[in-house]
């Protein structure tokens, strides 16, 4: 079968949404919030999917609800990506 751009669009969508939060997950800890500018700095552990070693980076939250309940200084596990040459969070949540 030929891939299409459509195609491989769909298939791309489709192999990433059968990934867990915990295929590409990292961990780290609030450092700040910017909730106007949706933006969120995180210090991090690694970043395997992104090929980043630990560092304190700030994100664009996308969308910005995801920040909604967090707070400095917490622990979280989050999903990270670059996204038109911009690091974005696609997704976190909160540890225990």
């Amino acid at each position: 079968m030929f891939l299409t751009p459509r195609r491989l669009r769909l298939w791309t969508a489709a192999l990433l949404a059968g990934l867990s939060l915990g295929a590409l997950a990292a961990e780290g800890e609030v450092r700040k919030i910017n909730a106007a500018q949706a933006k969120i700095t995180i210090k991090s552990g690694p970043i395997a999917n992104l090929d980043m070693p630990p560092m304190t980076m700030v994100f664009k939250a996308t969308p910005p609800s995801l920040l909604n309940g967090l707070a400095e200084g917490d622990k979280v596990s989050f999903e990270a990506a670059q996204v038109d040459g911009q690091y974005v969070v696609t997704s976190i949540r909160k540890l225990p």
